[in-house]
C-alpha cells in the first residue's frame, strides 16, 4: 500500500512557476505502480498566476481543490472554483490564475506521466 500526504511532500517551482509537490509518479516510486499517469498537488498564492506552457503529447486534468482561480485553454477562459475538473488536451496553450484572496489549490494529473521533455514554456 501506497499512501502519500501533501504534509510531507517537497514542494518545488515548477517550470510554469506553480508551486508543486508530485505525490505519485510511477517512476518516482520504489514500487513498481501499475498506473499511467502521474499526479501533483499545486498551490498559487493570491495574484499569482502559472506561466503560458503546453504538454505537448499529454493530456492533463487539474481538480481544484480550494480557492477561486481563472483557467485559460487556448482562446477560452472560465473561473473554476472548488470540484470542478478541468480537462487539457495534448497540445494546447494553458495557464491558470488565482483570482481570490486564499491560495489557490488544485490536482494536476497529466497521462502519460509527467516528464520535463513534453512540457514547453510558449511565451
Amino acid at each position: 500500500m501506497i499512501i502519500k500526504t501533501t504534509d510531507n511532500c517537497k514542494y518545488f517551482k515548477a517550470l510554469d512557476e506553480t508551486l508543486i509537490c508530485e505525490l505519485l509518479h510511477p517512476k518516482r516510486e520504489k514500487n513498481d505502480l501499475k498506473m499511467n499517469f502521474s499526479i501533483a498537488h499545486a498551490i498559487l498564492k493570491p495574484g499569482e498566476s502559472s506561466l503560458p506552457h503546453r504538454m505537448k503529447l499529454s493530456v492533463e486534468v487539474y481538480f481544484i481543490l480550494e480557492g477561486k482561480g481563472f483557467m485559460h485553454i487556448e482562446n477560452e477562459s472560465e473561473e473554476v472554483v472548488p470540484n470542478q475538473a478541468i480537462y487539457i488536451p495534448p497540445g494546447s496553450v494553458q495557464w491558470i490564475e488565482n483570482i481570490g484572496d486564499t491560495d489557490l489549490k488544485f490536482l494536476c494529473m497529466v497521462n502519460p506521466p509527467w516528464n520535463a521533455g513534453d512540457e514547453e514554456l510558449t511565451k
